[in-house]
Formats: C-alpha cells, sequence, structure tokens
C-alpha cells in the first residue's frame, strides 16, 4: 500500500509512524470488505419481492440504512480515521464511524461513542487516563501533518513531533471552499463537552464570530443521533447557510436530518416588508395567541334552536344540543378536523331525538337537510388559515374583538391594502393559523378515503361471492369461511390505493431542535418551533453581540418568555476563526453601541493587515486576489451590482451571516444603516474574513466614515 504519510523529513520517521501505517493497512481491507459485504445485503434487499404494510415499510426502510451506511463509507478512504489516542491499555484508533476486521477485533472507534470521549475531551489538567494522544490532518486522502500531546512523562519516548498545535493552526487558516467542512480532527474540549451535554431541557451556547458556534451545532446533531436515535430538526438563518453547511451532516454519517430556514416552515411566499412598528406588534407571543380567538370566532355554537324536519317527524335541536355537540371535538383538535366531530356529535344528537320508527335512511335524511347544514355551516365553517390571518389585516372590527388589547392606531397600522402580501412578520401568524385551522380539503379527502375503500371492499365481495358460489376453492379446510369474514377484507384493503394527504415532514413533532443564530427570533417565531418540539428539548445558539435588533435581556429571561423554561447556558469565548488583525479593527464597531459586547479573542494571526480604500479600487482589488489565489472564496458585501462568480459570492451584511470567507471586501459599510443594527451588520460582515478584510468607501464628500465607526477609514 502507498504510504498514508506525506509529511515533512523530521515527522516520516517510521519509529513515530510505522504503526499507524500497519492500522491504516487493516483499515483499508476492512473497508473494502465492508463496502463489499453492504452492496451484497443491498442487492439482495432491492431483489426482495416489496410486499405490503409493514414488510414493504421494513423492506424500505433496510434499502435506506444499507444505502446510507454505503454512501457515507464511500466518501472516505483512510481519512475515515482522525487520530489515536493511547491508555494504559494500548492505542485506540477514532473515526468518523466504527469498523472492525474480519475477525470483529475494533479498529476504529465511531467518534460519538463513550470510548471515544478522551480524545477530544482530554486537557493536560485532566487527561481523562490518556498517556498520549495523536491527531491527523488529511489531505487529498494523505496525511500531511499529525502533532502530538504527551500527557504523562512515560509517554514522552516515539513522539518527537511535539508541536502540538501546529495542525490545528494551520486548518484554522487554510482556504475555504464553497461548502463547510466538518472538522472533527480539530474539535477542541470545550466545544466536545458541548457536544455531549445531556438534552433535557434547553442548552444555549453563546458565543461571538469565529467560536464554533455553528461547528458545535451540527457535530451536536449529529451526536444526538448517535447516541439516541431520534426526529431532529436544525433551523438556520437563511438559505445560502443551509447550502454552505449542507455537506457536514452527511460526512457524519447522518444524511436524513430534516434542516430548514423559519420561512420554510410555512409554505408561502413573502413579497413585501412591514414597516418597524407593524413587525412589532406582530413579534410577540399575544399576536399568535390571537390566532386562538379569531378561530374560535368560527365556532360558537347557535344561541337559539330550530326544529329540524324528517319524513315522518320534526326534531327539537335546542341550544344545549348545540353546545353539547361543538364541545365533542377534543382539546388540540384543528378547527376542519373538529367540525367533522361536532357534525356527526349532532346527527347522532338527532337520532337519539327521534321518535319514530328509525328509517334505514335517517342518517342520510339528515345530512340532506339543507337547513341544518345551512345552520352548521355558518356556526362552524371549512376555515382557509390564509384567510383568517387575511381577515385580521382588512377588517378592524375582526381584528379588535381578537386582539381587544390593540389601541386604534395600532390597529390602523397593522390594516394592509393587500392583506395577502406576506411578510416575514406574518409566518408566525400563518403558520399557528395552519396548525389551529388545519387543511380546509380535511373533509374532501376524508370522503374520497372512504369512498375509495368501499369501492375496494364491494370489489372484493363480488369476487369472493363468486368463488363461494362456485365451490371451486372448497379446500375442506375452511379457507373461503375465512375469505367472508369483513376482518379479513379490511385487512386485504390496498393502502396505497387510498388517496392520502401529502405528509408535512416540517411539520413535528421532533424530539429536538437546533437552532443556530438564534439571537435573531423573536419571540412569535419562537412559537412556531415550540409548537413543534412538545418536550421543549433545544440546543440554541447564537450571539447576544450579534443580534440586529437589540438583546438587552439574558437567555434565560428571553426564553422564559416565549415558554421555555429549563434553561442551561455555556459559553464559547475563543476565536478559532477570526485573525487578530481583523478582530482589532472589529471589536471597536461593536462596542460602539454595545461596550459590554462579548468579543471573542483571537488565537492566532494572518500577518495580513485590514486594507482601507476606495469603491473604485473594488473591481481590481477582487481580480488581483484571483490571480493570487488559486484557491479560496471571497465574499463582497454591501454591494448588490457587483457581479459573483464560482469563488466571488456578493451578499448582503444578512445573508452573510453564519458563513466564512477567505476574502472578505466591504462596499460602503457606513451605509449598512445607523444604531445597533448598522452596527451589528458591520461587525458581522467585518467577521466572515479568515485571511484578509478589505474596507472600502466612497469618496465623495458626504459619506465620509466616522471614525469611531470604521478606525482607519480612508486610508490604505
Amino acid at each position: 500500500m502507498t504510504s498514508a504519510f506525506d509529511v515533512p523529513e523530521v515527522k516520516s520517521d517510521p519509529a513515530l509512524i510505522a504503526d499507524d501505517e500497519k492500522h491504516f493497512a487493516a483499515i483499508a481491507a476492512s473497508l473494502e470488505r465492508t463496502i463489499a459485504e453492504l452492496n451484497e445485503r443491498l442487492e439482495v434487499e432491492r431483489r426482495a419481492p416489496a410486499g405490503k404494510g409493514r414488510q414493504a415499510v421494513d423492506r424500505d426502510d433496510a434499502v435506506r440504512r444499507l444505502t446510507s451506511r454505503l454512501r457515507a463509507l464511500r466518501r472516505y478512504s483512510l481519512d475515515i480515521c482522525l487520530g489515536r489516542m493511547v491508555t494504559a491499555d494500548g492505542p485506540v484508533y477514532i473515526g468518523r464511524f466504527g469498523l472492525t476486521d474480519s475477525d470483529g477485533g475494533r479498529l476504529l472507534v465511531d467518534w460519538r461513542s463513550p470510548a471515544a470521549e478522551p480524545f477530544f475531551g482530554a486537557t493536560h489538567a485532566n487527561p481523562m487516563g490518556l498517556d498520549s494522544r495523536r491527531r491527523y490532518r488529511w489531505t487529498g486522502g494523505r496525511i500531511t501533518d499529525y502533532w502530538d500531546e504527551v500527557f504523562t512523562p512515560d509517554a514522552l519516548e516515539g513522539h518527537a513531533a511535539l508541536d502540538d498545535q501546529s495542525a490545528f493552526i494551520a486548518s484554522l487558516g487554510s482556504n475555504r471552499s464553497a461548502r463547510m467542512r466538518d472538522v472533527l480532527g480539530t474539535i477542541q474540549a470545550d466545544q466536545d463537552a458541548i457536544i455531549r451535554a445531556g438534552s433535557d431541557g434547553a442548552l444555549v451556547v453563546d458565543g461571538g464570530p469565529g467560536t464554533g458556534k455553528t461547528v458545535v451545532a451540527l457535530h451536536r446533531t449529529a451526536y444526538l443521533l448517535y447516541s439516541n436515535p431520534r426526529h431532529v430538526l436544525f433551523v438556520g438563518p437563511h438559505e445560502p447557510y443551509l447550502a454552505y453547511v449542507s455537506d457536514v451532516l452527511p460526512s457524519l454519517g447522518e444524511d436524513e436530518v430534516q434542516t430548514c430556514t423559519l420561512r420554510d416552515l410555512v409554505p408561502v411566499s413573502v413579497a413585501a416588508q412591514d414597516d418597524p412598528e407593524a413587525a412589532r406588534l406582530k413579534s410577540t407571543v399575544a399576536a399568535v395567541k390571537m390566532i386562538e380567538a379569531a378561530v374560535e370566532f368560527y365556532e360558537e355554537p347557535p344561541a337559539k334552536g330550530m326544529l329540524v324536519e324528517t319524513d315522518d317527524d320534526e326534531i327539537r335541536l335546542t341550544a344545549g344540543d348545540w353546545a353539547e355537540a361543538f364541545e365533542a371535538p377534543g382539546p388540540g383538535t384543528p378547527h376542519n378536523e373538529g367540525r367533522e366531530e361536532a357534525w356527526e356529535e349532532l346527527l347522532t344528537i338527532l337520532q337519539v331525538k327521534y321518535d319514530g320508527d328509525e328509517p334505514s335512511d335517517l342518517v342520510r335524511a339528515l345530512r340532506r337537510n339543507r337547513e341544518l347544514a345551512t345552520a352548521f355551516n355558518r356556526a362552524w365553517p371549512v376555515l382557509d388559515p390564509l384567510d383568517v390571518v387575511a381577515d385580521l389585516w382588512s377588517v378592524p372590527a375582526y381584528l379588535r374583538k381578537c386582539a381587544p388589547w390593540l389601541s386604534a392606531d395600532e390597529i390602523k397600522t397593522l390594516r394592509r391594502t393587500d392583506p395577502r402580501a406576506w411578510t416575514v412578520s406574518d409566518l408566525p401568524l400563518l403558520d399557528a393559523a395552519r396548525q389551529r385551522v388545519g387543511d380546509p380539503g380535511t373533509s374532501r379527502l376524508r370522503r374520497q378515503q372512504e369512498s375509495a375503500v368501499a369501492a375496494q371492499k364491494a370489489g372484493m365481495s363480488r369476487v369472493l361471492d363468486d368463488l363461494v358460489a362456485s365451490r371451486e376453492y372448497d379446500d375442506g379446510e375452511g379457507l373461503m369461511w375465512m375469505l367472508v369474514q369483513q376482518d379479513l377484507k379490511d385487512v386485504l384493503v390496498d393502502d396505497a390505493a387510498v388517496p392520502a394527504a401529502d405528509p408535512d415532514r416540517l411539520a413535528g413533532p421532533f424530539a429536538h431542535i437546533v437552532v443556530d443564530e438564534a439571537q435573531e427570533l423573536t419571540d412569535a417565531e419562537w412559537q412556531m418551533l415550540l409548537l413543534r418540539c412538545p418536550s421543549r428539548s433545544f440546543t440554541i445558539v447564537g450571539d447576544r453581540a450579534q443580534a440586529r435588533h437589540g438583546f438587552t435581556e439574558s437567555w434565560a429571561a428571553r426564553l422564559a418568555r416565549v415558554g421555555i423554561e429549563r434553561v442551561t447556558q455555556t459559553s464559547l469565548t475563543i476565536n478559532y476563526r477570526t485573525p487578530v488583525e481583523v478582530m482589532d479593527a472589529a471589536a471597536p464597531v461593536i462596542r460602539a453601541e454595545l461596550p459590554d459586547a462579548n468579543v471573542p479573542v483571537s488565537i492566532r494571526t494572518g500577518g495580513v493587515p485590514v486594507r482601507y480604500g476606495y469603491t473604485a479600487e473594488l473591481t481590481s482589488i477582487v481580480d488581483g486576489w484571483l490571480a493570487e489565489h488559486a484557491e479560496g472564496i471571497a465574499c463582497v458585501i454591501g454591494d448588490p451590482s457587483f457581479a459573483g462568480s464560482a469563488r466571488v459570492r456578493s451578499l448582503t451584511p444578512v445573508l452573510a451571516k453564519g458563513l466564512e470567507f477567505d476574502l472578505v471586501v466591504l462596499v460602503d459599510p457606513e451605509r449598512y444603516g445607523t444604531g445597533i443594527e448598522g452596527a451589528v451588520d458591520r461587525y458581522v460582515a467585518m467577521t466572515r474574513a479568515t485571511q484578509q478584510l478589505v474596507v472600502l468607501r466612497s469618496s465623495s464628500p458626504d459619506s465620509t466614515v466616522p471614525s469611531r465607526t470604521m478606525p482607519g477609514a480612508g486610508t490604505d
């Protein structure tokens, strides 16, 4: 086998790497054997009969699991191995996934297993039983650097490469790509402790730019799925962010995690922008709760009774009967489903009160009674959730009834000419309405399902009747008698032929939700997530100093207000990504507005000072950087007219949040805004840079950058 090591001579001594080379040979053989076995098993499953019902589901699950495992293993070769740790019992190699040899011996321990925890968590203050630890840096399938850490004096022998930070620091400054890479090989002890923390209640991870919040969020998601398989939702701030991190979870062997933004939770187009006051009024928990009152308005039983005529009788339906029928739906039943339950209860009440000889078609006659149907439809109509919210913005009296705490001026502020010109602020209310109202097509779908099932059963009955009549298939064992039993007919119904609603994979419930850039969520937006996570089990990742609209309270106070009581908070304070030169320029920008901002401490220098200039230089700066750097990604922030390319992005400060680039060019940052919002946008934009930051301003006299906002502006 070609050596796995492509390292400097000082690190290629056989005394240092021979044991690793031998182990890598065993890993390569095991990978080849495992992939072959999985391919064989997958082929067997695919050739097996599809079956029906539970059998079909089990087969599909097996195919999906095998395919996922194969896809994960094929992504890697020897670089499936992250490193090794040595204990008193000998070396243990840590992998992205667990792996055994042909005899069942352990070659790799899955990084998420308890046995692997010391590899990430050991420190010199707490070695966790380790004698030494070695981490590898892989490039193109070969080890291009490695470094050793020794925790006991006896372990010094055989560890000549005691440069315990070389590969780590090198990895921090390496070129970025269009997709984020997992950083399993360089996870630090403080990050690993958070990744492996328990999932009871809410865990808040507060940290400034470059502290690895997103790394922690993604790897914690993979860890939770490994330690306790569950239904997990990962929520990011915007689509460019989700695209950037889309490879990380699959690279960790988890390719079925649901990922989304808050906008994805509500399938409507956002075509307008609320003014700040309207957005503020819609951002509260009370605003979401008014949806309940808005729907209850359409579930009020008639206050007067009525006579329901049949062919031979008149049935008196009292106000009490109406109230009893309307109480039939259980708590939490969506409006449109509850409507069906209330209607069936009303028909039952009428049947009980019927005083004549009950005809076989009494229920059918009651269903067709026009006066009864009209009265019921008026009291409990089918609703469209979009109509409920639209009516709030177009009918002031309706809004006043549902939200009596609003003043006349506030109601006027919320009124819109086009009530369906949805805004981001509308999304929590639309989501609450969808959950509370349900699908307006529920009744139609149920009738279609009942009709399809009845048609199948009728067809089976005809066939069975013919078989019984012919007596050709009477085997003397009672088979025909079994076939004509009703319960067997129910079993034989083909569910695949019965109409079904398209599943909403983001509707939940989820056992755990991971939220990145959570400092931006309003109280109303938190309700969207709480609806989907009854257990209140969250990982909440954010930075109060990066909240565009301010975040003066504590995390505990904010979360308690929205309904999350059990909160544990931890902080990340070391900036692994952003060079000292960039942070020295960015820190005064945010502290000018937020003097107590949690600005993290950078641990590396980039060797490139922040450059200041004018917007006329933009094209030449970007072109020059591309010519000098064959790899890496650049981003221009603040100039929507700049034409990006495969290696140059053009984004707003908001859409740059959560991303990172080798070169960042800020264009007219003084135009990003004023106050906290402007300061946060400038701070976020500046701290996206991992190697070089350039700040450009217009040369016009009216756009001078205040020195307290952008230090060094106008100089090069």
